[in-house]
């Protein structure tokens, strides 16, 4: 089985965090025509990381970093889960018992249910784990 297909690159943007700044973010993504799919902002000490699925991740790199932005790319998973009490139980007990910690997460949900991204401590055993106990792990082409 190719592991592959389901490692996401997310970009991760970090910033001052002030007033506009993901304003001009949004307005650089928008200019170059990517979609924002999913995304969180984490603060600590008046900076914030803006972690986002989008697109065209190369596209947004490449205007983001001309800005004067400090981006990266990380690799994540994208579990989709039951929208229902229980639904993150599920994920988090499955990928503790084998041992893998998640570093970072979140998710989101729409029409066809909910999605709760990862990003973990060992990418490719909780893939294993995850489809294992029959659970469903999006596609990274499903992300541009």
């Amino acid at each position: 089985m190719d592991q592959k297909q389901y490692i996401i690159r997310q970009i991760s943007i970090f910033s001052e965090n002030r007033p506009g700044r993901l304003a001009a973010i949004a307005h650089a993504l928008e200019e170059e025509k990517v979609n924002i799919f999913a995304f969180s902002i984490a603060e600590a000490n008046g900076f914030g990381v803006v972690r986002a699925l989008v697109d065209h991740p190369d596209r947004a790199f490449t205007r983001l970093t001309e800005l004067g932005f400090n981006v990266a790319f990380t690799e994540v998973i994208a579990v989709a889960m039951r929208d229902e009490p229980g639904g993150l139980y599920d994920i988090a007990t499955l990928l503790g018992d084998a041992g893998i910690n998640i570093e970072y997460s979140y998710a989101y949900s729409g029409r066809d249910g909910a999605v709760l991204i990862l990003r973990v401590d060992q990418v490719e055993p909780a893939i294993e784990a995850i489809l294992a106990k029959e659970k469903e792990l999006l596609q990274a082409k499903a992300f541009s």
